[in-house]
Order: structure tokens, then sequence, then C-alpha cells
């Protein structure tokens, strides 16, 4: 069997306290120690050179990792006259903001959002390039990488929300893709999180995963990929080592197919752009943990939206019962409007588990369903402007017309 080329990774990837501080002027001239200059930054990289105002931010979590967050103005706007409702993006699993600015200005949501006037903050979840570290861990250090998606959630995303609310003093426009929608709706159902949100706009919006079609994800789940990783000794999932490429290369046999590598990990995508593919490998894959993984194969083998599970013994020391705690969908309060997206040839985000997540929740989103989108369409499809963010932008629209902020 031919081994795959590497770069076929990034469907794969796409799927799988607070410093309250006063703003600066874009240049960063300014003594507050929430901003961060350097030349090695996302808005050096890839949102200035396209004539787009941005500034760097630092915040620190309640656990002690450091965070960045970019804030991004348009290119005839001024962050220091800001005016436009604030957006937080939230990217997916072994990605980071950059994943917001891949394309065109045309057909990239963070570019469109801050040419349609809001005030773009783009997170940066720990672990990732972007990000700054932790206060005492080293990233070599196996304590670095004890996380999954819900500290991902319930310190990361929290901690962005806190940081621009203080800025702002306004509610927040959530928007996720993938992993961030697993991260919002499980912060969502926090009483302290969610007064701080306006609403959620889900892009391939996963709370279960029961259903995943995947060829190639199940078999990653019935080889129990994540205990071969710790089994090697890794904390760390790097999927620029050699190592994490060859052990998946070892997965494509006679039982899948990995000639239609795309397909075997994230269904048939109409509108993905391949021929950018090392561009996007310039800024992708970014890390994630070995913890993070197993909480998503949790997910795919039990069929639950919860906690990290231990184990009964180390449960019962930790949660004081025999299974982890669910995300209770119903705690999200019915007046928080949410708008998804999804579509009929996404094979992460399965429209059974769509359902499942609608039923249980307590409000009816507005949706937008598309039956030739696949997984990573929504965040990289040419047409995705046309065919998704401008209903997302309608969407906001109507709610800043009916709201006073």
């Amino acid at each position: 069997m031919d081994k795959f080329p590497a770069f076929l990774l990034l469907p794969f990837l796409c799927f799988f306290h607070s410093l309250f501080l006063s703003d600066a002027d874009v240049t960063g001239n300014s003594s507050d120690p929430g901003l961060t200059l350097s030349a090695d930054s996302l808005c050096a990289q890839l949102i200035e050179p396209n004539g787009y105002f941005c500034t760097e931010h630092t915040i620190q979590t309640k656990d002690g990792y450091l965070l960045a967050l970019q804030r991004v103005s348009s290119r005839s706007g001024d962050l220091k006259v800001q005016q436009g409702h604030p957006v937080l993006l939230q990217h997916g699993l072994f990605m980071a903001g950059d994943a917001w600015f891949l394309d065109s200005t045309e057909q990239s949501l963070g570019f469109i959002l801050a040419d349609q006037g809001f005030d773009v903050w783009v997170g940066n979840v720990r672990g990732t390039r972007w990000s700054h570290g932790h206060i005492s861990l080293l990233d070599t250090d196996k304590e670095f990488w004890e996380w999954s998606w819900q500290e991902l959630a319930l310190y990361d995303l929290a901690e962005m929300l806190h940081y621009i609310h203080a800025i702002t003093s306004s509610k927040i426009f959530i928007v996720g893709h993938s992993q961030g929608t697993i991260m919002s709706l499980a912060a969502l159902t926090q009483p302290d999180i969610v007064e701080m949100v306006e609403a959620a706009a889900l892009l391939s919006p996963i709370s279960y995963l029961e259903h995943v079609s995947a060829p190639l994800v199940l078999r990653m789940v019935a080889m129990h990929l994540d205990q071969m990783v710790l089994a090697l000794g890794l904390h760390q999932l790097n999927f620029r080592s050699d190592v994490l490429v060859n052990l998946v290369d070892s997965l494509c046999d006679d039982h899948v197919d990995c000639t239609d590598f795309l397909s075997s990990i994230t269904g048939q995508n109409c509108c993905f752009n391949k021929t950018r593919m090392n561009f996007y490998l310039e800024y992708e894959p970014h890390p994630s943990s070995v913890k993070n993984l197993r909480h998503l194969f949790q997910m795919i083998r039990q069929g639950t939206f919860s906690q990290y599970d231990y184990g009964v013994l180390k449960n019962l020391l930790i949660y004081g019962q025999f299974k982890p705690p669910a995300f209770d969908l119903n705690n999200i309060p019915k007046s928080l409007p949410i708008w998804m997206s999804y579509g009929g040839n996404d094979a992460l985000a399965d429209a059974t588990d769509v359902q499942r997540t609608l039923e249980e929740l307590s409000s009816k989103p507005e949706l937008l369903y598309l039956d030739n989108y696949g997984h990573i369409d929504f965040l990289l499809s040419v047409k995705a402007n046309r065919d998704i963010y401008d209903h997302m932008i309608g969407f906001f629209r109507s709610l800043e017309k009916s709201s006073s902020y």
C-alpha cells in the first residue's frame, strides 16, 4: 500500500483570572500588559499583510495557561473607535485562529466579518502556535498536556469571553467550528459563562459523536489509537511528527481505502480548494493533547456529551459519582439565540447527532442545512461566503436591531 501524503491529514485536523485591561491602539504603543508585540504573531503573519488593523492580546487562564487573542478591524476601520458588535471566532481541533484567515479576504470569515463592521476577536486555545505556554510548565512537561476539550470550554473559552466582555462592555457573539462548537455548547451550559454571550453561531455543530460515519475515524477508535499513542510515551499530539504520521499510515490497510483520504475522514467535501493545500500547511496543523483525543473517542464509544471519564474509581474521587457528569444542553437558556449550519455529507457532525442536539436544547435554533457540504466546507469552501456566511451575518444583524448594547 502506498504511504498517504502528510498533507491529507488536514481534514482530520479540522475535526478533531481575567485580565481586566484597557484596550490599546493599533500600533501596540501601550503599557497594557495584555498587549503582545511579535513579528511571529498571527496579526503580523496573516492579517496585517492584507491591510487589516490587528492587535495581539495575552490572557491567563485560571490554571495558568497564557492564551493569545487577536482583535481585528476592517481595512477602513480603526480599533480605537470600533463600534461593531464583538464576535469571538473559536477554531476546531488541531487548528488555531489562523483557520479563519486562510483564504482570500472575500472568502475567509474573519476578514468578511471585519469588513462588515464587526469587532472581531480571534481565539487560540492552549498548546497552539500563537498562544504563549504556561506560567510555570514547559510544553515538554507531561502536566502541560493534561487537559481535554472540557478545560478548553470551561477555562480557555470562559477566559476569552471574560476578557472581551471587560474590554468592550458588551455581550458577545460566538462563532465556532467543529471542536469550537463542542467547547461553545459545553460552556453555554454554565450560568456564569452564558451571561456574557449574546448569541451563538455553530458551523458543523457537535455535542454528540455517536453516529460518526467516517471510516478512518472509526478505524482509529476501534484500534484504540489514543492508547497506542500513550504507549509510545506521548502526551502531546503533534501531526508534524513522523511518529504520528507513520502511526496513522499504519491504519490504512485493507480495512480502509486511504486513496480517498478526504472522504474517509470528513465525508465528501463539495467546495474545498485542494490547490491551496501547501499554503494551508504553512500554518496547520497545531498540536493538541492525547487526553483531548481520548475524550473525543469517549464521545464516540459511549454516545455521551459529558466530562472526561477517568474510570469508576477516579470518577468517584473527582466527581463523587461513578460516571462523569453530563453537560446538560437543556441548561442553555431558552432565550439565547442560536444559529446552526450543518451538511448532508458531513461524516463527523452527522445529521442524526445534530438532531439529538436540537431535541435536547430548550430553544429552537435557526438552521441552515446544505446537502452537499462536508465537514471542512464550512470553514474552507470557496462558496461559503454566499452559501453560509451571508446567512450568519443576517442572523447577527437581526439581533443587533432588536437589542441595545
